[in-house]
């Protein structure tokens, strides 16, 4: 007989707990199939320290390889499910689709962040409930402070050093309260202008901070926020959000470059493709876990409703205390229905309390209906986390005596760029990677975090942050041609991500491709005289912003060496000829090769008539004619071509190492 099939979908508090105790229960007689888009368990609770440069990455995850040996793992993220075929389709991490069969299904895809029709906030926050929203709002705040540092103008000071947080829960009053203590640490090694201070702001439009949470606990909360300068304003939220900053519902306008959304969370979109009843985005269940109708149909976490057996007429919220309890119920559930052990039990809860942890030895917890705040509840929301976590215990103990005897390291480390993790997606787990696959509906609202950020640092999504590429966004369909093949080809990831201009042959209207020390310096591109495109200058002549060449007597300067330029004597050279296959060489130093050179080995500098080596279009071109001149006089209308002097460059050619960061 044919061991049954089991597959979960979702590896949070929900499904990894289902996972671990259906492989404790099974014993090998089932086969059990855990989908997900990472190969990790996240342990949320601790998401805020990360941000805060507490702990590393890695401390706040699990291996589901390793802690779940008897478990199968699939990577992907799942597309559709065929509930009567009982096949589900899924999409693997490089874009590749696959299927899984199974006999007993256990939906646990969790949640995503919680959105609301308010113009901009779509194209200009981020979430927080992922890790790489949590690594991206690190390196955020740490170069906005960096920035305002350095930044002579008193206002980009003020709203560069500006953070709202809007969303009063859990994760919002965390990552305010841890927030705050992060940036004044770094004020104290990058002191501001005289007076100044970060500042983050907490919004909500509920009448206190933490309002699902004991009245005493949210007192606490309310007052270590407020003595630690946290400006925290209730009954007040964001009514619109803009490229310098958001206006609130009370018509203030705030100068911000951060706007952190965690209002809440809604069910992954999933479960709202299988047509079944939902309950406020959320699919009904019985006590049991178990879909009505659907005998071989299971779901738990943030995306069931299930009855509160506590509470008749309500349902179980949604928070990770009762996503883990579900997955042990479910588990058993499951198990009972193939005949593997056990009877079905209806899910019950008893509240264990609450803790949240507001950074150093702060916190505000209820263990067991105990109100603690201070040192003690510190301890136990420490306590508490650690006993919670399946694994890393060790390791995150160790990063938090460390935080508390050593200062934090604030570096940007750039592994997370702004337009990876929009605020609207089904896969707040996963960063967008350039050029990588990408669901259709994990892109953000219009525009959403997808426009350039050139203004030196832009907040989160808008244009103006450094760390945005300016052009060719992955999935835009930008391709590059390459010069005499008549033919597009995509861009490689290194050229999309700096944004840099696309190659074509001269006179096809396209750019000709730049190097990196080009496209950073914004230098003049190559192409024949009279093409209408200036000459490609080498290093040095940019640098120095001197003459560019052209054959005799075509208007253009002639071709120098750097030795006869630097005399002021003149050179003699013929350019290539406009309309030939081969693209033109920039001059450089005497045996050096012209690099980027689309095509084979690279061009040598060759002099008017002797062959350029690999040229693009086949052939060598040899002896190339002397180009039309303009086809317009000199004029008004049209200036004669000659050499520019370039006031974007400096003096020195050694000074491409500075001001670039």
């Amino acid at each position: 007989m044919s061991r049954p099939r089991i597959l979960i979908v979702g590896a949070g508090f929900a499904g990894y707990r289902t996972a671990r105790t259906l492989s404790r229960l099974t014993r090998g007689r089932a086969h059990i199939t855990l989908l997900n888009p990472t190969d990790y368990f996240l342990y949320l609770p601790l998401l805020p320290q990360v941000a805060a440069g507490i702990l590393e990455p890695r401390r706040v995850t699990v291996s589901l390889s390793d802690s779940l040996p008897d478990v199968r793992l699939v990577l992907g993220e799942a597309e559709r499910i065929d509930l009567d075929d009982g096949i589900l389709r899924y999409t693997g991490p490089e874009g590749e689709e696959g299927s899984l069969s199974y006999d007993r299904l256990v939906l646990a895809a969790g949640s995503v962040n919680k959105l609301l029709p308010i113009p901009g906030v779509a194209e200009h926050a981020h979430g927080f409930r992922g890790l790489p929203e949590a690594l991206y709002l690190r390196d955020h705040v740490t170069r906005q402070v960096e920035l305002a540092a350095s930044a002579e103008d008193p206002e980009a000071c003020a709203a560069r050093c500006t953070f709202v947080v809007v969303g009063a829960g859990y994760t919002g009053t965390e990552v305010a309260a841890h927030g705050q203590m992060f940036t004044d640490a770094q004020v104290r090694k990058h002191p501001l202008r005289q007076g100044m201070r970060p500042r983050w702001m907490l919004l909500d439009v509920a009448p206190r901070v933490l309002p699902e949470m004991d009245e005493k606990l949210s007192a606490t909360a309310d007052r270590v926020l407020r003595q630690r300068g946290v400006d925290v304003r209730m009954g007040t939220s964001v009514k619109e959000a803009t490229h310098d900053g958001v206006v609130l519902t009370d018509g203030e306008f705030v100068e911000t470059r951060t706007l952190v959304w965690c209002v809440g969370v809604r069910p992954d979109p999933l479960v709202e493709s299988l047509g079944l009843p939902m309950e406020k985005g959320r699919l009904l269940v019985d006590p049991h876990l178990r879909v009505p109708g659907r005998p071989e149909l299971f779901a738990c976490g943030d995306v069931a409703a299930v009855p509160d057996l506590e509470n008749p007429g309500s349902y179980t919220p949604m928070t990770a205390q009762h996503a883990w309890r579900h997955g042990k119920i479910a588990a058993e559930n499951v198990a009972a229905s193939l005949g593997l052990g056990g009877s079905r039990k209806p899910y019950r809860h008893r509240d264990l309390g609450f803790v949240v942890d507001l950074g150093g030895a702060k916190a505000a917890a209820n263990p067991l209906g105990v109100t603690l705040s201070g040192v003690p509840a510190g301890a136990v929301t420490r306590g508490y986390h650690l006993a919670a976590m399946p694994g890393n215990r060790v390791r995150v103990a160790a990063d938090w005596l460390l935080d508390a005897v050593l200062p934090r390291q604030a570096v940007q480390l750039g592994l997370v760029r702004s337009w990876s993790v929009p605020l609207d997606t089904s896969s707040p787990e996963v960063a967008r990677v350039a050029g990588g696959p990408g669901r259709a509906d994990a892109r953000s609202g219009p525009g959403a975090a997808l426009a350039a950020d050139t203004d030196d640092g832009g907040g989160p999504g808008r244009a103006g942050s450094p760390d945005e590429p300016a052009k060719g966004q992955p999935g835009s369909g930008t391709t590059q041609v390459r010069p005499g093949s008549g033919a597009a080809r995509p861009q490689s990831e290194p050229e999309t991500a700096n944004g840099r201009p696309l190659a074509g042959p001269p006179g096809s209207g396209h750019g000709q491709l730049r190097s990196e020390w080009e496209t950073a310096k914004g230098r003049p591109l190559a192409g024949p005289p009279g093409s209408g495109h200036g000459e490609l200058r080498s290093e040095w002549e940019t640098a120095k912003g001197r003459p560019l060449a052209g054959p005799p007597g075509s208007g253009h300067g002639e071709l120098r060496s750097e030795w006869e330029t630097a005399k002021g004597r003149p050179a003699a050279a013929t350019a290539t000829a406009a309309g030939t296959a081969g693209e033109p060489v920039r001059s450089r130093p005497v045996g050096e090769a012209a690099k980027n050179q689309p095509g084979g080995e690279p061009a040598r500098n060759q002099t008017g008539g002797e062959p350029a080596k690999n040229q693009p279009g086949g052939e060598p071109a040899k002896n190339q004619p002397a180009p039309a001149p303009p086809p317009h006089p000199p004029g008004p209308d049209h200036p004669a071509p000659g050499p520019v002097k370039r006031t974007d460059v400096p003096d020195d050619p050694d000074d491409f190492t500075k001001g670039d960061s």
